[in-house]
């Protein structure tokens, strides 16, 4: 029952896999009938990717969305998925989502928190916070507070939170989270966000862990097919190196890009996989625990596969306990996961 406070547990397990593996592969001979699961996002890109494989193991679905018709037509044909209203920028939203959710089931077993912007213009949530730390933490903090109960029954549950290589942008910035007093800087908003993901799941985890629920953090990859980037400014991406001077992404970038479904691999695999049963909070990514980021790591934007490992700030203990504090500040909910 280790939790991963300061990275003390940020070792590969050897799991086998790779960064090939795709979702399905990760579930072939798994049965998951029984089984609820909760997918954020889980109607584009490699949420969609997620519930396919779940509901093709025998689990039944529920997948919040802030755009009902485009969900609804992106599942269209999936067993076992019920599309259900909800804006992670609108705590209302979360809450009503949430209540609707209790009503109907009487245990969680995996909460997927997949969704998230990036890299997108200033703009602010109805409580003045900053879009990205609004919707990639603050909504998944009060989403899974509010589903707590649920995980708890559950027994044996699982919350894994989509993070990114991008925390490594930006620590989280603490004086100023929501971009009050220093100009806004879209990259470092994404960056404090992605680093939030993975502080939330190092504290989550050493909460949660009595009570059966255990939680991690996903690098998902460099994706090929994803929207995610699509209102970021191409300048942005011929400064990385990933495109050439007219915009376009380059060949031998887009070679070494992840498919949608190696993207949705680490996600599953921190949901189901037996490796994990007696750690937690670790942040993952190619199907296997990150190697912690001391300096050691040479990365090379114009070369995807280099962009790995997990820093330490994002795992310290002392941050984590911070954010958790500020996030119940910022959401107006107590969370005492335990």
């Amino acid at each position: 029952m280790k939790d991963n406070y300061n990275g003390i547990l940020q070792q590969p397990l050897g799991s086998g896999y790779g960064t090939g593996t795709t979702a399905a592969e990760i579930l072939r001979n798994t049965n998951l009938t029984g089984k609820n699961i909760v997918v954020t996002g889980g109607y584009a890109g490699i949420g969609l990717e997620t519930v396919r494989t779940f509901v093709s193991a025998g689990a039944k679905v529920t997948v919040p969305a802030r755009d009902v018709r485009k969900a609804t037509a992106n599942l269209k044909g999936l067993i076992n998925v019920t599309v259900e209203p909800m804006d992670l920028m609108d705590q209302q939203s979360i809450h009503d989502f949430a209540v609707r959710f209790l009503a109907g089931h009487n245990h969680l077993d995996i909460l997927v928190n997949n969704a998230g912007i990036m890299w997108v213009p200033l703009h602010r949530d109805a409580a003045g916070n900053e879009s990205q730390l609004s919707t990639n933490h603050l909504g998944h903090f009060l989403l899974t507070a509010r589903l707590w109960p649920a995980l708890i029954n559950a027994g044996n549950a699982r919350v894994v939170t989509v993070s990114s290589f991008g925390h490594q942008i930006a620590p989280f910035n603490f004086d100023d989270p929501n971009f009050i007093t220093r100009e806004y800087e879209t990259l470092q908003g994404y960056g404090q966000s992605k680093t939030a993901n993975n502080l939330f799941t190092v504290e989550l985890d050493h909460r949660g862990k009595t009570a059966g629920v255990r939680a991690f953090s996903v690098h998902p990859g460099s994706v090929n097919g994803t929207d995610l980037g699509r209102v970021a400014p191409v300048e942005l991406f011929r400064q990385m190196g990933t495109h050439d001077n007219d915009g376009n992404l380059k060949p031998e970038v887009a070679a070494s890009l992840k498919t949608i479904e190696q993207g949705a691999a680490t996600s599953v695999w921190c949901a189901t996989s037996p490796l994990l049963e007696k750690i937690g909070g670790v942040y993952c990514e190619n199907c296997d625990v990150a190697q912690l980021d001391n300096g050691n790591i040479n990365h090379d934007f114009s070369n995807p596969a280099t962009l790995r490992g997990v820093k330490p700030y994002s795992l310290d203990a002392g941050n984590a306990q911070r954010l958790w504090a500020l996030s119940e500040n910022l959401t107006g909910v107590s969370f005492p996961a335990k």
